[in-house]
Formats: structure tokens, C-alpha cells, sequence
């Protein structure tokens, strides 16, 4: 038995979640076929559709076993307005700047970080990002909740990118903008803290000579409540 996880546009075209089948055997992509054929509103979706086998990006050519657990996962930008978004293309700072620009905003402050050689003595290569996007996407949005509360009239854009990276390459930006410049300066240093501690997302980094996952987040977030 194979278990079906549904996610954002594709649940809504399929009208449920959750399925499960005798697909053990076949390939992720004919899963996919199949629902697309049961759910005609799937269709179009179908080939835009990332594929996960058990919390892991796979192709559609991938075969399933018996217990795994196959996650449909639609594109997550919602175009290049989203305020907050997991993305592949190379990010521009300018870019999300420009989305918290306003008439009432006084300052934009921006916070780019990008991928350094050196780390305590050893020389990375290139770094890999990986993200649990839907939920990224969410907590990015919590963030801009919380600062919302902090510093009324904040307007926050977060956009992380995933994939291979090459040195000196951003793999984060993040912009807010208030009425006043202290806030700017202080709400983007909360946001950039928070996106550490509570988004899923993570890095591999790449040596010379080995590579290890180092998780973005400073552990479980019920560890690190809301910083007031």
C-alpha cells in the first residue's frame, strides 16, 4: 500500500488530501497518471508537480515500494509578487526590495545572505539547499505576522532559494519596510532570527573532501518561542 499526500492546488483539484492504493511497483510519475485520470481536474496540475517518496525530492521515474508515502507538491512562488517564496532561479535583492515599497513605508531595509568559501577553517565548495516548501512558505508568513505585531505598518518579503548554489550566490533575501528607519533595521534582524529558527529549510554544505546536512534552524522551534 502507498500513501498519497496532497498539497495547496493539487488537494483542491483532487478535493481531498489524503489517498492511499495498491500502487507499490509502479513509478511516482504513473501514480501520478493514474490520479490525473481519476481526477481530471489534477490534469493540468499534473505536470508542474514536484514529487517527494518519503521526504525526499524524487523524479517521476522513481519506484514505489510497499509503505512509502508519495507527496505531490505544487509550484510555491505563486508568481514573482509573492511576498514570501521557495525558488530555484537566482534571487534578486532589488527585486524583493520593490515589494515592500509604499507610499506609507519611510525605509526598506534588505538582508542578503549568500554562500561564504571558508567556515572555521574549511573551504566549501558549493552549498545544497532543500526546503519543505508549503510549510516554508507558511512560516515565512507567521514571521511577517509577528513583526506585523512588533512594528505596526511593517511590510515584509522573504524569498529563499533552493538547489545547488555557487560561492558568493544568495541564497536568501529578505526586505522590510516601516514608516521609520529603526524598525526597518530592527524587524529585518528579527525576521532573518525567526527564518533560522522556525522555516524548514536546509543546506548541505560541500567540501573538498566530505560533506555534511546542516540544519537551518537552531532546533525544534517550541524551543525558541517568539522573541516579545
Amino acid at each position: 500500500m502507498v500513501r498519497v499526500r496532497l498539497f495547496a492546488g493539487a488537494a483542491q483539484a483532487a478535493g481531498r488530501r489524503e489517498l492511499s492504493g495498491d500502487w507499490a511497483g509502479l513509478t511516482a510519475g504513473e501514480v501520478v497518471q493514474e490520479l490525473a485520470r481519476q481526477f481530471p481536474s489534477l490534469g493540468p496540475l499534473a505536470p508542474t508537480l514536484a514529487l517527494a517518496v518519503n521526504r525526499e525530492y524524487v523524479e517521476p521515474d522513481h519506484r514505489l515500494q510497499d509503505g512509502d508515502e508519495l507527496a505531490l507538491i505544487p509550484p510555491v512562488s505563486g508568481g514573482e509578487e509573492a511576498l514570501f517564496e521557495v525558488v530555484t532561479h537566482p534571487l534578486s535583492a532589488d527585486a524583493v526590495a520593490r515589494k515592500v515599497v509604499a507610499p506609507e513605508i519611510g525605509a526598506v531595509v534588505t538582508f542578503v545572505g549568500t554562500v561564504r568559501e571558508w567556515t572555521h577553517g574549511r573551504r566549501t565548495v558549493h552549498l545544497e539547499y532543500e526546503a519543505y516548501p508549503e510549510m516554508a512558505v507558511r512560516e515565512m508568513e507567521r514571521i511577517a505576522r509577528e513583526i506585523g505585531e512588533r512594528w505596526p505598518g511593517a511590510r515584509v518579503a522573504i524569498s529563499h532559494r533552493v538547489g545547488r548554489l555557487e560561492i558568493g550566490e544568495a541564497s536568501v533575501v529578505i526586505a522590510v519596510g516601516t514608516p521609520h528607519r529603526a524598525g526597518a533595521f530592527d524587524a529585518c534582524r528579527y525576521a532573518i532570527d525567526r527564518l533560522k529558527q522556525i522555516v524548514p529549510i536546509w543546506k548541505k554544505e560541500v567540501w573538498e573532501n566530505g560533506e555534511a546536512w546542516v540544519g537551518a534552524q537552531s532546533g525544534p522551534p517550541w524551543q525558541h518561542p517568539e522573541k516579545r
